[in-house]
């Protein structure tokens, strides 16, 4: 499946699991899709039928709040049933709003408590360092996570061991829990930041799937460093009435809003 097809399914996915289990944080969902489809589609050594690989590249998405997409990806590509999806963020199913590893093929960890993605990726990174292996670590996070000093404390250990088998994906999308990122604790400049504690880094459009391929496909960007990617992206992308507003990091989409939501990805409900 090409990244664009999956990108909107899981945009489509991700609406309906958001409205049928009364879940937050569809915006934040939607804001990465782009950058899971094209790990999924292009970039990551992984397959479905053998998710347990010891040579497969590990995936963490550390804003676990967006869970619906990582769910929603994995099931379009076979690591488990579509018809799981319909039980997202209901009382006794395995798919839980923040997301959980308990039963579920393709997630390594679970996460949610934010600021740790990156500290078990690093982790990670030292393992296969340590047994001369050759796959990778991929831990996406939100700008918000940043505030986090763990992510810091992750990133000064990566540089100091030279964990260029590790990359940092940031989804830039600018707003957090009631605010701005700006105005709760401004990033920038951001770039820099990471370069100061001995990153690599690249900036690209988190929704221009030819500008992450070609970014992702060109890791590590140094052979003695971690490498991170910030993607700008927009909160709520692809359904126009949930773009870049604080609304929709915890509004559930029901009745004639996800009518409408549907309609702007192409589908009728």
């Amino acid at each position: 499946m090409d990244s664009s097809t999956l990108a909107l399914l899981i945009r489509r996915h991700a609406v309906r699991m958001a409205s049928s289990g009364g879940s937050s944080h569809v915006a934040a969902a939607l804001s990465c899709a782009d950058v899971l489809a094209v790990l999924y589609a292009d970039i990551l050594k992984i397959e479905p039928a053998n998710p347990l690989d010891p040579d497969r590249d590990r995936f963490i998405l550390s804003k676990g709040h967006a869970g619906s997409a990582i769910y929603a990806t994995l099931a379009e590509l076979g690591f488990m049933p579509l018809e799981w999806l319909r039980t997202h963020h209901q009382d006794g199913s395995l798919l839980s709003g923040h997301v959980s590893h308990k039963g579920i093929p393709g997630v390594e960890v679970s996460t949610g408590s934010l600021g740790h993605g990156l500290s078990i990726g690093a982790g990670m990174a030292k393992a296969a360092q340590l047994q001369d292996k050759g796959w990778r670590v991929f831990v996406l996070q939100s700008d918000g996570e940043c505030d986090e000093g763990s992510v810091w404390e992750a990133a000064m250990f990566a540089a100091h061991h030279r964990l260029s088998n590790l990359v940092a994906l940031v989804d830039y999308n600018k707003i957090q829990s009631l605010a701005s990122v700006a105005e709760t604790l401004a990033l920038e400049p951001f770039e820099d930041k990471w370069r100061a504690f001995g990153w690599s880094v690249a900036r690209v459009d988190g929704h221009d799937h030819d500008a992450m391929r070609r970014a992702l496909s060109g890791v590590p960007l140094d052979a003695q460093k971690p490498t991170c990617v910030i993607l700008d992206t927009i909160k709520g992308k692809g359904v126009s009435f949930m773009e870049s507003t604080i609304l929709w990091h915890y509004r559930s989409p029901q009745g004639d809003e996800l009518t409408r939501a549907l309609r702007e990805l192409g589908e009728e409900r």
